[in-house]
């Protein structure tokens, strides 16, 4: 029994990380259809900055983490104007904005290698509780990954419903041609979406910093998962998003009970090509 507990607590902790990786990616790729593959890089980038900012540089946990989530939603922005944006104006294909997604992804994972080096990074200034539930046990850390994922969700929630701007992304996300036609200004929320999701992908980071540590490889199992995760969700809907998130965590955490770790990619593909055989429009169909 201890054991059933200790799984599904990993699967709710695990899912709320899931989840906000998922958001962000699922806020770009849905609303301006670019594959951001180069994401799962940007997140890890926006990690190893609080990192650095918190434990080289000094500052308070949560000022590194600020510093850090805009320095990322600058990063994010700077993906788009500088390599997607290009491609878009020249009318390109959208499988060349996927290799250029790609090779953006590998050149950003090197670098994280040169520049920080390949070693595990952790934050030691910061100090969190562990409970216990029986013999199972979560920490501090994780109870915040489900509050984050919990005000990040309606946060966006509330901002795609009750703003001007967010009507408009949604429009976008609907048809672009369309929303074009009427005036909306397409690259402008293509801007605010890259530093939205890039955003929300640094609070992410932040909180895995905490509870795993850093590696230059980070980026990729972030991307991957919330890539999976949004093609299950059904892509354009963000609700269908987390909940994908959600479900790939319990499959994946409840796998583990009699499938080694190293094979927990492996579960979140398998999952993928079942809904795609089974549900190809998601979980959450699109009006």
């Amino acid at each position: 029994m201890d054991l059933l507990i200790q799984l599904a607590l990993n699967g709710l902790f695990n899912g709320a990380h899931f989840a906000l990786l998922a958001m962000g990616f699922a806020l770009i790729f849905g609303t301006t259809g670019v594959v951001h593959f180069a994401y799962g890089p940007v997140y890890a980038v926006g990690a190893y900055a609080i990192w650095a900012l918190a434990a080289l540089v000094g500052l308070p946990f949560w000022a590194a983490v600020l510093v850090g989530v805009a320095f990322t939603a600058a990063l994010g922005v700077g993906c788009y104007l500088f390599i997607y944006r290009p491609f878009e104006i020249s009318g390109s294909p959208p499988f060349v904005v996927l290799v250029a997604s790609l090779g953006l992804f590998i050149v950003m994972k090197n670098l994280i290698g040169i520049v920080f080096g390949t070693g595990v990074k952790t934050v030691d200034s910061v100090a969190y509780n562990v409970h216990f539930v029986g013999n199972a046990f979560f920490t501090t850390v994780q109870v915040g990954q489900v509050a984050a994922a919990l005000l990040v969700g309606c946060g966006i929630a509330l901002f795609l419903r009750a703003s001007r701007y967010g009507k408009a992304i949604r429009a976008m996300a609907d048809n672009r041609e369309m929303a074009t036609v009427i005036g909306i200004d397409t690259t402008r929320l293509s801007i605010l979406v890259f530093a939205l999701g890039s955003a929300v992908s640094a609070v992410a980071g932040a909180l895995v910093l905490l509870r795993d540590g850093l590696n230059p490889n980070m980026g990729f199992g972030a991307v991957f998962v919330a890539f999976v995760a949004v093609i299950v969700g059904g892509v354009g809907s963000l609700r269908g998003a987390v909940i994908a998130a959600f479900l790939l965590a319990f499959v994946q955490s409840l796998g583990m009970w009699q499938i080694p770790t190293e094979w927990q990619n492996t579960i979140v593909f398998v999952v993928l090509f079942g809904f795609l055989l089974a549900r190809p429009s998601g979980i959450v169909r699109r009006a």
